[in-house]
């Protein structure tokens, strides 16, 4: 005769069973994060010469933000060869042999055409080549979800760090063409919701208003929330588009000001601390801060590109957010450094060229990074 199970173990083993999502995104990895590099936008038809200095700093992580190649297709064998082409680049290469960890999220070029966002017919295929391509296990939650959104736990308890890689392309909404069309810099149609947010239209994309336009959808908008509930002590959010910089006239957060407004919102509805956003997309590197929106400042370190860069005589662009005088346009990297050593733990901030000099930085008290009490 077989003996029946308690209830109450048959009810704890369906939740591990279906807690192991929750389970992958709470448990921290040990390791305490002290060096961080990033970067976007690597076409894999060009020499990268960056690797080099990236290899030489022997990073923690490695963060790509998006248009990690540059595929432009909807034909999944070639961009299988895409990814190969950046497989065999020698610098990247030693990049992926050595103890550096390597995270990514994606952007248009890598899902699979400009500007694409949900209207981009193959991107659950694109999705699984990147999955392969960075070596995503294969029973894994993110193989199941609809986006590349991640999230992962290091260090301690008081030292702990959270990176959120975030999905802004597969839900996102239709870009909303300017009328007239693309003209210059100069923003157009400025006015301020009920909020006092100033929502002003710059360049080829008009401000998408629309209450049911979305960047991240409604499925990662809640996995977005859980995760800011997280204890950690500093949380870098990664965006393939700018979320703070909204002047200048190409993608960003800003194209969709009432979802520029919920992420604001949400990280005020869960007294989330430690919040610091890395972007990518630009083909420009800058430092933007706005100290209004969420309780504290909120800075946004944009990389770009890794080796496609702007021309030299490119025209700068508006950002009444940057920190500092200029944006940097050569091929570039960042690099966050963080120092626990003190009571009050640093980060610092930094684009670097291709040579591994310093172009742009800046450092702040982890601890302004909290809401005021």
């Amino acid at each position: 005769m077989k003996r029946k199970l308690p209830r109450f173990l048959i009810v704890l083993a369906i939740w591990l069973a279906t807690s192991r999502f929750c389970h992958a995104q709470t448990t921290p990895d040990e390791k305490l994060l002290t060096r961080i590099a990033f970067g976007s936008c690597a076409s894999q038809e060009y020499p990268q010469v960056v690797w080099d200095a990236i290899n030489d700093l022997h990073p923690d992580l490695f963060i790509f933000l998006g248009d990690n190649i540059y595929a432009d297709t909807t034909d999944m064998d070639v961009m299988r060869k895409c990814y190969d082409k950046l497989a065999a680049i020698p610098g990247f290469a030693k990049l992926r042999q050595s103890p550096t960890r390597i995270l990514a999220t994606w952007d248009d070029h890598d899902m699979g055409a400009n500007d694409i966002g949900a209207d981009y017919p193959k991107r659950a295929e694109s999705q699984q080549l990147m999955l392969d391509f960075f070596g995503e296990p294969k029973d894994s939650p993110r193989r199941k979800r609809e986006g590349v959104y991640e999230s992962y736990l290091f260090g301690p308890a008081g030292k702990r760090t959270q990176i959120i890689l975030l999905d802004t392309r597969y839900h996102r909404s239709p870009l909303k063409a300017m009328d007239p069309p693309y003209k210059s810099y100069e923003p157009k149609d400025p006015h301020a919701d009920k909020d006092g947010f100033v929502i002003r239209s710059t360049g080829r994309n008009a401000p998408n208003r629309d209450p049911a336009a979305t960047i991240l959808g409604p499925a990662q908008w809640k996995w977005l929330e859980e995760q800011l509930k997280v204890p950690a002590d500093l949380r870098i959010i990664g965006s393939s588009v700018q979320l703070v910089a909204d002047d200048q006239p190409w993608e960003k957060w800003g194209n969709f000001p009432l979802e520029q407004l919920r992420f604001y919102k949400l990280v005020k509805q869960t007294k989330a601390n430690g919040i610091f956003i890395i972007s990518g997309d630009r083909h420009r590197a800058e430092i933007s801060r706005i100290d209004n929106k969420i309780g504290y400042p909120l800075w946004d370190i944009t990389s770009s590109s890794l080796n496609s860069p702007s021309k030299p005589d490119t025209q700068d662009e508006p950002n009444r957010y940057r920190v500092g005088q200029h944006n940097f346009v050569d091929s570039n990297f960042g690099l966050l450094s963080l120092d626990w050593s003190a009571a009050d733990p640093t980060l610092t901030m930094e684009i670097r060229d291709t040579s591994g000099k310093v172009q742009l930085t800046q450092s702040l008290k982890i601890s302004s990074l909290r809401p005021a009490k």
